[in-house]
């Protein structure tokens, strides 16, 4: 009888412990981390600028700084790109997943080619819709970025600069009549730009494009609405 009430004992307190062993184990974490999209041209790949100074980069990096956790941004974009070979070089990509962030700066190539305006309003409007649709059909996740004027840069005030603005603003008007009437946010980045003949340090090496700290000022006017979506 006592040997069975020791056994017993022994079996009940193994019993419990294994049971408290099992409780006390630690779930895992698993840390969903923001994804972002940003497709474009030579605006959006950072020509003549570092890595780190891309505005798609910065952005991600204020994220983080802010403890949302994002991943490194997926960017579809290169120099010298129209909104038709966007369009082309989409379809040629295959996406695993949604974004949480879409953003879209696409045509000053389409102005400085002389390309037609009617063209760009049907291809820009399809660009859109496309972000939207990568974004999940989320609008509140995508944004659209104006064209700046590279008239003023050291390029632009030797070719023609009140031509090149008035191109510009054209394209800009399309852009971002489509952007509003769709319902998605519309970040007009033009007047930085236009800062650069009296400030040479918003203007990049090339004497064309946007410095690392331009693209700051940018990142600057649309983090706090965008950040907000992924909080």
């Amino acid at each position: 009888m006592r040997l069975f009430l020791f056994l017993y004992v022994i079996l009940f307190f193994s019993c419990s412990m294994s049971e408290k062993n099992v409780t006390q184990d630690p779930v895992p974490t698993i840390v969903k981390k923001v994804k972002y999209l940003a497709l474009g041209d030579s605006y959006t790949i950072g020509e003549s600028v570092e890595t780190n100074q891309r505005f798609p980069v910065q952005f991600v990096q204020k994220l983080n700084n802010e403890e949302i956790l994002t991943e490194s941004p997926q960017i579809i974009a290169t120099t010298g790109w129209r909104t038709d070979q966007l369009i082309d070089a989409i379809k040629n990509n295959t996406f695993p997943d949604t974004f949480d962030l879409v953003s879209l700066l696409i045509g000053v190539n389409n102005q400085f080619q002389g390309r037609s305006i009617s063209t760009y309003e049907e291809e820009f409007e399809e660009l859109l819709q496309t972000a939207i649709n990568l974004a999940g059909g989320n609008k509140e996740r995508v944004f659209v970025l104006s064209i700046p004027d590279y008239a003023y840069t050291t390029y632009g005030q030797n070719s023609n600069p009140n031509a090149i603005s008035e191109g510009v603003d054209n394209f800009n008007a399309v852009n971002k009549t489509i952007t509003e009437n769709t319902g998605v946010r519309y970040f007009d980045i033009t007047p930085i730009s236009r800062k650069g003949v009296e400030e040479p340090a918003l203007v990049a090496s090339d004497g064309l494009h946007p410095s690392g700290e331009q693209y700051r000022r940018w990142v600057e006017l649309f983090f706090e609405e965008m950040k907000k979506e992924v909080e």
